[in-house]
């Protein structure tokens, strides 16, 4: 029967009418109404491609969890209808390009925003496009990727002022989002081809393979500005380095403004040729630094308006979480983003925003904070001297009604704050069974639904064995 019934789908899928409606409908039936209603359903169909769909959503928020929760679901149940879709691919679409597109019927052809991006027909080149949504006007400035940010404004004016351009740095620091800014502006007047560097050793290996390297060099060869990120993954790969740096020289030669993007400076790259490095070198090297203090408060105070506008009857990040944010989250600008999206999910899924105790739990794989370091007898060591027992008294088997509800507390806040599992946490409290520890943390559950006192007992303890410093209780 149901057989049949995917047979009698697919039938309906060959024609040219792609029906999102019934993809809707499954997605409904499969992953819950809730999921649906809160996620799925801003979910739009834009276009159908050889081997993948291009779904639009309203913002990157959206996109960011759907892809990270539900993406594979997704592609299961349309594959169930089209089995040569492959992959998805989401845009991102503002206000008014939603309005149009509600009063557009979902099976005319919407337009390419990016008809001046080239990429080769047929192939994963496809999937190259830029992102409308990284733009010159949304990159926050700083001391850090000041320079940067001026030298790639200067490119998108007068192409082959600085060629090429290398922008080095570490991950998450924008080096991407620059790139795609100056994809925007030169696409508008110039053929331009964005890709990563695994992509180009792809369709590298996959020309050589199916024997047509002219076309690959035709490609390449035949656009105004290359810009190709991550040039560090041709590390190694000498075939694919030589056939990069005949197509750099073709470049420079025709006058073609080549942009490139590293996790290191030139001199740095391992285990690629000499003359790659020098003619990288040859151009304007500028380097993206970890953000400081100042920039990384305009991050999250962006990021933060941008979700309180999103979910204005929902959510306000008060200054104080902001402020810690900025303060303890260094190492990248995508980690003071995913900071923010941590709090924005725990604020929809428990119609709340996280005091600051509860924050450093839901951060605390952020916070630079040594896994090692919250241990079970850090934990047990705590518990005691806040309900001022002795360790004895907590892992002895006397059921008295003071020291019960310490010990279940203890065990608790290891399960929430270690990665042990039941039958070891059972082992550290006097070899108790593990069915002892899975009532005990469902008695604690339980009690603080109906007990603020213990919710606030919990906090102080939280925050106590994550930064073990007692001057800072919630």
């Amino acid at each position: 029967m149901n057989k049949s019934t995917n047979i009698n789908n697919l039938n309906s899928f060959k024609s040219e009418n792609f029906d999102w409606k019934l993809i809707q409908s499954e997605m409904k039936n499969k992953l819950g109404q809730d999921v649906y209603e809160s996620w799925l359903k801003k979910i739009s169909f834009v276009d159908e491609f050889n081997n993948y769909l291009l779904l639009s959503v309203p913002t990157r928020f959206i996109r960011d969890w759907i892809t990270s929760r539900y993406i594979d679901q997704i592609l299961q149940i349309i594959r169930l209808y089209k089995k040569d879709i492959i992959r998805i691919e989401f845009k991102i679409d503002d206000k008014n390009i939603n309005q149009n597109y509600e009063n557009t019927n979902v099976n005319e052809k919407v337009p390419d925003i990016n008809e001046n991006v080239s990429f080769i027909k047929d192939s994963y080149l496809q999937y190259n496009r830029i992102d409308p949504n990284k733009r010159f006007d949304n990159f926050i400035t700083g001391s850090s990727n000041k320079l940067a940010y001026e030298a790639s404004i200067k490119v998108s004016e007068n192409i082959s002022h600085y060629n090429p351009l290398y922008i080095y740095g570490g991950v998450g620091m924008g080096k991407t989002h620059l790139l795609n800014s100056i994809g925007i502006e030169l696409k508008k007047n110039n053929k331009v081809m964005f890709i990563s560097a695994e992509r180009f050793m792809y369709q590298f290996v996959k020309s050589i393979k199916a024997n047509d390297m002219v076309k690959f060099k035709e490609y390449f060869r035949n656009t105004d500005i290359l810009l190709i990120d991550d040039i560090q993954f041709i590390s190694g790969k000498e075939a694919m380095q030589e056939e990069f740096f005949h197509t750099f020289n073709a470049l420079l030669d025709k006058g073609s403004q080549i942009i490139v993007s590293a996790d290191r400076a030139p001199n740095k790259l391992s285990r690629i040729q000499d003359r790659i490095k020098s003619r990288f070198s040859g151009g304007l090297v500028v380097d993206i630094q970890k953000p400081d203090l100042e920039l990384r408060k305009k991050i999250v105070e962006m990021k933060t308006e941008e979700l309180n506008n999103l979910y204005a009857d929902q959510l306000h990040v008060s200054k104080e979480i902001q402020d810690f944010i900025s303060t303890e989250i260094t190492a990248s600008i995508r980690e003071l983003v995913g900071a923010i999206n941590r709090v924005v999910s725990f604020s929809r899924i428990y119609n709340k925003v996280p005091n600051l105790s509860e924050t450093k739990v839901v951060l605390k794989d952020l916070l630079n904070l040594a896994e090692n370091k919250v241990t079970i007898d850090l934990i047990q060591t705590t518990v005691c001297k806040f309900f001022k027992i002795s360790k004895n008294e907590m892992l002895s088997s006397r059921r008295s009604r003071y020291l019960v509800r310490p010990r279940q507390t203890a065990i608790y806040l290891t399960k929430i704050l270690t990665s042990k599992s039941l039958p070891e946490i059972g082992r550290e409290f006097s070899n108790r069974d593990h069915t002892t520890i899975i009532h005990s943390v469902k008695t604690i559950e339980k009690i603080k639904e109906k007990d603020p006192e213990m919710v606030d007992n919990i906090n102080k303890l939280k925050n106590q064995i994550l930064y073990n410093n007692k001057d800072n209780e919630i």
